[in-house]
């Protein structure tokens, strides 16, 4: 698994919808650079069990993101026009309707790949022939990137185990944190508490206060 904190996010033009319901071509991270955060995560298929609980998940959150001026964005290995239908369908008859946030089509698997969540891989057989071993879909692959287009944290859970919403609004609020303060952020850190100085000294005087 590679990991891709501090490094540029790889690139990517594809078909999306948006808004719920337009479809459109080349959607890109490019559009944020300089502009907002995106949170960038992969699920394995659109009309499964786990997947739409995670993404309305995100929807009923999205006024936090929209609140810290960082964009939500999913991917799956889905075309286009499954997502479309997928964003059309009534949530008691497994759908998400009422999803905003761009669902991003990876039917070629380009983008998963790049990423490093794709549950399998392309080879050859013993006739020459080129065959896909594994599960032809993204693993929970969750990342978490900066205006500047670089990687500053990540998260890859096996498909039947689904994230947390509240962390990653916790680790959104602690990167924005570091980036107006300049101070580091403790374990169990959340917004409001105190950061500390990366120190020595800065450490003692943090461990000291919480005696």
């Amino acid at each position: 698994m590679a990991v891709l904190v501090g490094k540029k996010a790889p690139a990517f033009k594809a078909e999306a919808v948006i808004n719920g319901s337009e479809m459109v071509e080349n959607y890109s991270l490019d559009q944020f650079v300089g502009k907002k955060n995106v949170v960038l995560f992969f699920y394995p298929a659109d009309f499964t069990f786990v997947c739409p609980t995670e993404i309305i998940a995100f929807q009923d959150k999205i006024e936090e993101f929209e609140k810290r001026n960082v964009q939500v964005i999913g991917v799956s290995v889905d075309s286009a026009f499954s997502h479309w239908k997928w964003l059309q369908t009534d949530k008691k008859e497994g759908g998400i309707k009422g999803v905003k946030f761009p669902l991003v089509a990876d039917n070629a698997m380009t983008i998963s790949e790049n990423y490093d969540v794709l549950a399998g891989e392309y080879d050859y057989n013993e006739e020459g022939q080129m065959v896909f071993e594994g599960t032809p879909m993204a693993y929970r692959g969750l990342f978490l990137i900066d205006k500047e287009g670089v990687v500053r944290h990540q998260v890859v859970n096996d498909m039947p185990l689904g994230r947390s919403v509240d962390e990653t609004l916790r680790m959104i609020d602690a990167l924005q944190f570091f980036e107006e303060n300049g101070e580091v952020c403790p374990a169990n850190w959340h917004a409001g508490d105190e950061g500390l100085v990366a120190s020595q000294e800065g450490i003692s005087e943090y461990l000291g206060k919480r005696g």
